[in-house]
């Protein structure tokens, strides 16, 4: 028999995600040296509070933090859709500091940063909406 999912375990694994993002995001331009464009900004403002608030929501069990986590969440996701979809669209010429359009670093050779952000939201996303349907 499987363990049941908790609200406990949905907010941990959000905040798992939102944490790996927000450390990513730091990694990239701290240590990788790579400046963000200003969707890069918009997604950061999204994801770096859910941290905190998720967070909390997980010390405290509070799985009704989604009213407050969700909207961020898919926000940042419309952003970062809006981001991938403006790197396809320009064919994704590289320069460091470049327009919204320039890719800077792809993992696996695929997964700009835009992708991965527009990932770890939807993440979340899944999760917090699975959070709102157990919260009614």
């Amino acid at each position: 028999m499987t363990p049941a999912i908790t609200d406990r375990s949905i907010l941990a694994a959000s905040t798992l995600v939102a944490t790996v993002a927000t450390a990513g995001s730091l990694y990239f331009s701290d240590v990788m040296g790579l400046v963000p464009c200003e969707l890069c900004w918009f997604q950061r403002m999204g994801m770096y509070p859910l941290v905190v608030v998720l967070a909390v929501a997980t010390y405290e069990d509070r799985i009704a933090a989604w009213r407050a986590a969700l909207p961020l969440s898919v926000g940042g996701a419309v952003v970062a859709a809006y981001h991938s979809a403006l790197q396809l669209r320009s064919g994704g010429t590289c320069s460091l500091g470049g327009g919204c359009g320039s890719v800077q670093y792809e993992l696996f050779g695929i997964l700009s940063i835009p992708n991965l952000s527009l990932l770890a939201f939807a993440l979340i996303s899944v999760g917090l909406a699975a959070g709102a349907l157990r919260d009614r």
